[in-house]
């Protein structure tokens, strides 16, 4: 079943434009917040509502930028006062441009039996595996970091951690885990990569 984002939100209930932050949100900010100096420029890929980029901006005095495909995410996260463009993961972005790039992707692998056609779909889901996105992302993320750079990537254990951990070796990164959160579907995890 499809329909317009509207018409799904009144079925349920409930917005679906735009994710609101989470543990996983809050998460992957209080990390940002210890790695992030005053000095870097960062990028919020998948922004969502801002709030990762808000809170990083706040606590460290960093320059934060927001990207999101979803326009009524970019809107919202201007709302709160986060600097924020419209873009695919990293693509318009310059060579070199980012001393930290933050990312808290869409990890959920696909169930066809929820699906949706809306922006919370697109916020959610990864792909089949869950890890689509979080490919795509690594295949292009080390083109716009400083020579000196690091990713901040918020991963699941429903997408795989070691699988990601692997994947973004093969892209010539290493990976440390920052920060774990537990619950009882899933944990929780920051990694930071660098090259």
């Amino acid at each position: 079943m499809t329909g317009t984002g509207e018409d799904l939100a009144s079925r349920r209930g409930v917005e679906t434009d735009v994710y609101d932050p989470a543990e996983d949100s809050r998460l992957l900010a209080d990390v940002a917040c210890d790695e992030v100096s005053a000095d870097d420029l960062v990028l919020d890929v998948g922004t969502g509502s801002g709030y990762v980029a808000a809170t990083v901006a706040d606590g460290t005095d960093a320059r934060v930028l927001g990207a999101d495909l979803n326009p009524h995410a970019c809107r919202r996260a201007r709302d709160a006062g986060v600097e924020a463009v419209r873009a695919d993961l990293v693509a318009p972005f310059c060579d070199g441009a980012f001393d930290v790039v933050t990312f808290n992707p869409p990890y959920l692998p696909a169930d066809a039996a929820a699906a949706r056609d809306d922006w919370m779909e697109v916020a959610l889901t990864g792909g089949e595996t869950g890890r689509e996105v979080v490919e795509a992302f690594l295949d292009d993320v080390a083109r716009v970091l400083a020579p000196d750079g690091s990713v901040l990537l918020l991963v699941s254990t429903l997408t795989g951690v070691e699988e990601v951990t692997a994947y973004a070796g093969e892209r010539g990164f290493s990976a440390a885990a920052l920060a774990d959160h537990s619950f009882p579907f899933e944990t929780l995890t920051v990694l930071k990569l660098v090259r």
